[in-house]
């Protein structure tokens, strides 16, 4: 009697080689595959060769196209194109300035303003239950563009990280970004 064995998975009909294959010594790691993650690093490696700051050139695109879902005076706020959660909100000042000790004292003011506008149009809209707000500074930080300061607010729900993101290397994000920004964009206070 023959063993059988269960199917190899398939990706885009091509067979998964299993790792116990893989030419390399056997260590205690567990590896999560995500090649999806290339479309955001590529995307970053193309703005920063071709000088294109993704941050100085969306405001001057129409807010529905940039995401943007309020402009101030010295700092706007956007939805991030790859968001951890829905509504995952991004606050940016207009000058190309990398790390927040760079910022001068109109922009602080103003990027701490409009987080604390985020947060509460976030908590109307989206009835999240808490945040994570913080600014990953230069690279080796884990600033996906480091050139460009920018304070991530990123809205949370109990129960919100499941087996998804660890398990199938997939974030379930329920709506799409349009929809998102039109919604937050609508429920923002005019100045």
């Amino acid at each position: 009697m023959t063993e059988q064995r269960p199917p190899r998975p398939q990706l885009d009909g091509v067979e998964a080689e299993p790792a116990s294959t893989f030419a390399a010594v056997p260590d205690s790691f567990q590896r999560l595959w995500t090649p999806h993650r290339m479309a955001y690093i590529d995307s970053h490696h193309r703005a920063e060769n071709d000088g294109a700051c993704p941050f100085c050139t969306a405001p001057e695109r129409d807010d529905e196209s940039a995401l943007i879902v309020a402009r101030g005076e010295h700092a706007y706020v956007l939805l991030n194109l790859f968001p951890y959660s829905s509504g995952h909100l991004l606050v940016c000042p207009y000058r190309h300035v990398a790390t927040y000790d760079h910022a001068n004292a109109d922009e602080v003011a103003e990027i701490g303003a409009l987080t604390q506008v985020a947060m509460r149009v976030l908590t109307q809209t989206a009835h999240c239950e808490g945040f994570n707000i913080g600014m990953n500074q230069g690279r080796i930080a884990g600033a996906g563009i480091a050139g460009h300061l920018h304070q991530h607010v990123v809205p949370r729900w109990s129960n919100d990280a499941n087996f998804m993101p660890i398990i199938a290397g997939t974030k379930s994000v329920p709506r799409l970004l349009g929809e998102v920004r039109s919604e937050i964009a609508r429920a923002w206070p005019s100045a």
